[in-house]
């Protein structure tokens, strides 16, 4: 099992740069997410991890061992790509013996692997199908038991959700939790662009924005203490109000943001006054969307239910100690 570390790592193709300086430890055992809009380089950075893409300045160590020129086959890792990537002429105890095969060992103890990841994963009744006979969510797990056989020091994951359904997400999702807590000493890296995912599974978070890092830390160090108006705004759902002009201006700053969640609604007191826009019903929560006098829209979150309709006017209260302030440069102010 290993750590993980980056040193002044950059990516250039061509003249083009797509990552400059980044510089992580990522412990062993550790789940670290990366996450940030597409091209902002998380993907590429995944793979000069696993050795697919080549490092064009810094230094990859894996377990304190140079990695830079070391064959992806070489480096003790194994990738769950989001397209699973199984061979579709071979079942699914094939799949997962393949490489195994490949790496000449015996048959027991191929049986031996496969059966425990199979196990591991509640897959062992569909060992002897083929690919086309599983749904999306059978694949993936196969690709991740895939993996496991190789008892690898590192795991990565590419965006491996992103071609299942909502609820097959869910399930997958909790299966990589579970996942992790039964490798407690495996080192995981997982890339999405979904914060849900990021918030949901990691231990860190590291946040990716043009190709550098904005930020690196737990998910409620994030949340609570965002370092940027970017992180603020990709952390979080609904994501924060920002709101510029006369509000932002009476706090010293550029931008007065406020999440959703830390504005409290009512129809009797507050300290702004708006007409509601749109009201959105999701069973459990209720966004309402607001245009407040002299401030602009605004996007409220209500837990449970709400009575409250398009063209009604509400009195809004955004809570004191949950506000954030930036300046002109996207960074935070003290309050």
């Amino acid at each position: 099992m290993a750590s993980v570390e980056l040193t002044n790592v950059s990516k250039s193709f061509g003249n083009v740069e797509v990552l400059r300086d980044i510089n992580l430890r990522l412990e062993q055992g550790e789940f670290v997410v990366f996450v940030g809009p597409s091209g902002c380089g998380k993907s590429t950075l995944l793979r000069m991890i696993a050795g697919l893409e080549d490092i064009s300045g810094g230094e990859l160590h894996i377990g304190g061992q140079p990695m830079n020129d070391v064959l992806p086959a070489k480096r003790g890792i194994a990738m769950v790509f989001q397209s699973y990537a199984l061979y579709p002429h071979m079942t699914v105890f094939e799949n997962m013996a393949f490489g195994l095969e490949q790496a000449k060992l015996s048959k027991s103890d191929i049986q031996d692997r496969v059966l425990k990841a199979a196990k591991m994963l509640q897959i062992e009744p569909l060992l002897d199908r083929k690919p086309k006979q599983l749904s999306g969510g059978q694949r993936q797990r196969v690709a991740i038991g895939r993996a496991i056989t190789r008892n690898p020091r590192v795991f990565l994951f590419d965006e491996p959700l992103s071609n299942l359904d909502a609820a097959l997400r869910v399930d997958t999702r909790l299966e990589i939790a579970g996942l992790s807590e039964r490798l407690p000493d495996t080192t995981m890296i997982y890339v999405t662009h979904d914060q849900v995912e990021a918030m949901t599974l990691a231990d860190r978070i590291v946040v990716l924005n043009g190709g550098v890092v904005e930020q690196v830390g737990t998910p409620m160090e994030l949340y609570e203490k965002p370092a940027s108006k970017f992180v603020a705004g990709f952390i979080g759902s609904p994501r924060m109000n920002f709101i510029a002009g006369p509000l932002a201006e009476a706090h010293g700053a550029a931008t007065y943001g406020i999440r959703p969640e830390h504005i409290v609604l009512s129809s009797e007191a507050g300290a702004w006054t708006g007409r509601v826009i749109l009201t959105e019903r999701l069973g459990s929560d209720t966004f309402v969307h607001v245009d407040v006098e002299g401030v602009g829209a605004v996007n409220v979150r209500i837990e449970g239910r709400s009575e409250i309709h398009g063209g009604d006017t509400v009195l809004l209260t955004p809570d004191p100690a949950s506000i954030h302030l930036f300046d002109k440069q996207g960074r935070p102010i003290a309050g």
